[in-house]
């Protein structure tokens, strides 16, 4: 049993269950300090495992590392990939308009003010929309902290449609906002592209980024590679929708044919992707087209 693996993924799963400390370890007849003891990878007893995977509405084995891991809601997830990208030597990302980890401080202030507005807009559930923002914002920023701290090599595979769509719309297009705010939104959005296109001619040590040269995969899905292990990360979760709006089924596993198919596809669409000054000139274009 790796202990501090299953007190990760305790932590991963006790967020994605809304639950607080104080109220699982009244549950299970444990205080919540000892409950913190073991998310740090403290020695638990399998009996404890069962019922905290009873309580938490999850199996046992997968609380024990076993088979697939699944996270219905975003912070879970994201919690749970904040905890692999921390032993990660390379982090390599298929789909989507730009990497998290290196977009900028602005992008992280705009998404959590529209976040923000979006809660308020809930009426009587503002107060529980207002609360799962901050902590998926909270989780979301300390991964772009350990990334900062740690620089574990990024491979990224970008799309044109889904840096179009970023762009016509700008962040976080399914929040409820003011219409001041959504076009500020689009211009955060402008800025951010620029930056991808900057980082793809300048080829900074560590970071390397293309375009995807044919359409659109199926979905998004990130390899992590440690040198314990690799990771598959499958997420149907946009990092820029309010987590209220979300649904879908994340999933996370370190099998070794999920890993070695995906890695296949990953390998094929790089060498296909356009790099360089190249992409970033393409970049440039869709940026320039978008405010035509």
């Amino acid at each position: 049993m790796r202990f501090n693996e299953i007190g990760q993924q305790l932590r991963a799963y006790r967020m994605e269950s809304g639950l607080k400390a104080e109220e699982i370890s009244a549950r299970l007849g444990v205080s919540r300090a000892a409950l913190y003891r073991y998310e740090k990878g403290e020695v638990i007893k399998l009996d404890t495992v069962n019922r905290l995977a009873e309580l938490l509405k999850i199996s046992p084995l997968t609380l024990l590392g076993i088979g697939v891991e699944y996270y219905a809601k975003p912070v879970g997830y994201a919690e749970r990939l904040r905890q692999i990208e921390e032993t990660s030597d390379q982090i390599l990302q298929v789909f989507g308009p730009l990497c998290y980890l290196i977009s900028s401080d602005q992008y992280d202030s705009m998404l959590s003010q529209m976040f923000e507005e979006h809660a308020e807009s809930m009426g009587a559930d503002r107060a529980t929309a207002r609360a799962a923002a901050e902590q998926l914002i909270s989780v979301m920023i300390s991964r772009k902290r350990m990334y900062a701290s740690r620089k574990p090599s990024i491979i990224g595979i970008l799309t044109i449609g889904s840096i179009q769509k970023l762009l016509a719309e700008g962040i976080a297009p399914a929040a409820h906002v003011s219409d001041q705010l959504r076009v500020a939104a689009r211009e955060i959005a402008a800025r951010e592209i620029e930056l991808v296109a900057n980082y793809m001619e300048s080829e900074p040590i560590g970071l390397q980024l293309g375009l995807m040269a044919h359409g659109e995969p199926n979905g998004p899905f990130t390899l992590l590679r440690s040198r314990e292990r690799a990771t598959l990360a499958i997420n149907p979760f946009p990092s820029d929708s309010p987590p209220n709006l979300q649904s879908g089924v994340s999933m996370i596993t370190s099998a070794e044919d999920a890993v070695a198919a995906h890695q296949r596809v990953s390998e094929l669409a790089w060498r296909e992707a356009v790099k360089g000054s190249a992409a970033a000139e393409q970049v440039r274009g869709l940026i320039a087209a978008a405010r035509e």
